[in-house]
């Protein structure tokens, strides 16, 4: 018996331990092969990121199953979620291979530490208690500070990641400490037994028990605000985008927000669905201050990478509307939105990495101009993004708002509503202001030819962004399946 359940937690992390035994066999590789091997590891890990796909949607069951004694869960919104991660990680490594060969960080080390930040983001979206989520968030993270000042040969590049690290330790704690009271205010770190108590305390009125757990849970929601660079959480965010390797930023600005987005979900919506009012009101305040801070500080910035991180904060500000809605359609809402800006984000840094003179990356918006005279489609593809992200139809833009506001309306919650359309009007301005420097104003130097890598990238994330209305009906099924196994 004790052999039939431990065969069914191997195959339940079937995916996780196969990326795990490939990152250490590419980083064997990697220390044994004479030269500098940073195509061939970077080739095999997309290779192995690849096989985990099609393990992972292979592996997954028609109902939730759980693993290791309940702290691993195997359901629909895991699968649909690390997938999504797994895909922007593939993407992020393409679109590295270039400046990995010309930017002063030719080391096979790069995709090999970007697979275990991936293992990390696998573990975090299935974590079923209290314990997994904190060692896939750390797995995750220390493999993000690494990245972060990857480039030695940078100041920029090591200041953002000692600042990444020592704000991201200050939110471990943080999130760490309230797992310790939801702990010792309800006896458990199991999801579902955690959903007992609370539904026992909810009925018993505020007790100081209720209080205490509601003070750890507010601890909880402030350690994922920081990973998904929710206002007030998100001072590091402009500084690390603007110092980090650009590849670094494009995974920074995907992967790791989606596998955040989905844990801050399931430990929101399983444990404390019965003392959901008192939540949503943080998620709501998070939210309205995140999209107006997105909004304007993203106006008077002249280097693209630190506009990309405000509208990172601002695109977060409109996807927790959906957690804020709660329910199987607020999931849903805010799944599509995560899906959407997963592949707006890929192509936004796509041609940003492009934006190369003389062998040296150039950031500042003003090196667009006049794009459009030198390379149309690199500003055609640059433009829909921007239109995309500024919700204008029919892009997958407007779709990925529309479902969290609609979710957001049904669920009563009209004011958040009406403030994300008016924060959506403020922050077309600047990215709107990008598409006028492009095609209006004067020409700058020419661009060099971006690499087939960085074009294939592109490709995708413009076939996505610009006929989503063609393919939406399979992504909404499939989100929705995933939300409503969690219900």
């Amino acid at each position: 018996m004790a052999y039939a359940i431990a065969s069914a937690d191997i195959l339940a992390v079937l995916p996780e331990i196969v990326l795990a035994l490939g990152a250490m066999a590419l980083l064997m590789i990697g220390v044994f092969r004479k030269g500098e091997p940073v195509e061939l590891t970077s080739s095999l890990a997309i290779v192995l990121l690849a096989v985990v796909g099609v393990l992972t949607i292979w592996s997954t069951p028609e109902a939730s199953v759980e693993a290791f004694g309940g702290s691993y869960v195997n359901d629909a919104f895991a699968t649909f979620m690390k997938v999504l991660s797994i895909f922007a990680s593939a993407a992020c490594i393409l679109l590295s291979v270039q400046v990995l060969k010309t930017g002063g960080m030719m080391r096979f080390e790069f995709p090999v530490v970007m697979l275990l930040a991936t293992l990390g983001m696998m573990v975090l979206i299935s974590a079923n208690d209290l314990i997994a989520v904190y060692l896939g968030l750390e797995m995750m993270s220390l493999s993000l500070y690494v990245l972060a000042a990857f480039n030695r040969d940078s100041a920029r590049s090591a200041e953002a990641g000692l600042k990444y690290f020592v704000l991201g330790a200050l939110s471990s704690g943080m999130l760490l400490y309230g797992c310790s009271l939801i702990y010792g205010f309800t006896g458990t770190i199991a999801f579902d037994g955690i959903r007992d108590v609370v539904g026992t305390l909810a009925q018993e009125g505020h007790s100081a028990r209720s209080i205490g757990l509601l003070i750890g849970l507010c601890f909880v929601i402030a350690g994922f605000a920081f990973k998904t660079s929710l206002v007030p959480f998100h001072m590091w965010t402009p500084d690390v985008y603007q110092g980090a390797p650009t590849p670094v930023t494009a995974f920074f600005a995907s992967a790791p927000k989606v596998a955040a987005v989905a844990v801050f979900i399931r430990v929101l919506e399983v444990p404390f669905p019965a003392i959901s009012a008192d939540w949503q009101q943080i998620i709501v305040f998070l939210s309205i201050l995140s999209m107006v801070v997105g909004s304007l500080g993203a106006i008077g910035q002249t280097n693209i990478k630190r506009l990309m991180a405000y509208s990172s904060i601002g695109n977060m500000g409109y996807a927790v509307i959906g957690l804020a809605a709660g329910g199987p359609e607020g999931v849903r809402g805010l799944i599509v939105y995560m899906t959407i800006y997963l592949f707006m984000t890929l192509g936004t840094f796509a041609v940003i990495l492009s934006m190369r003179r003389g062998g040296e990356t150039v950031e500042n918006i003003s090196d667009l101009a006049g794009l459009a005279r030198q390379n149309r489609g690199l500003a055609f593809l640059m433009a829909a993004m921007m239109f995309s992200m500024a919700g204008i139809p029919p892009l997958a833009g407007f779709f990925a708002k529309f479902f969290v506001f609609a979710a957001a309306i049904k669920s009563g919650l009209v004011t958040l509503a009406v403030i994300g359309v008016i924060t959506s009007v403020i922050g077309a301005y600047y990215y709107l202001r990008i598409v006028k420097v492009m095609y209006f104003d004067e020409p700058a130097e020419k661009f060099q030819e971006p690499s087939g890598e960085v074009k294939v990238v592109m490709a995708i994330a413009g076939v996505f962004i610009l006929g989503f209305i063609v393919f939406a009906r399979p992504v909404l099924d499939a989100a929705e399946a995933a939300a409503a196994s969690l219900f």
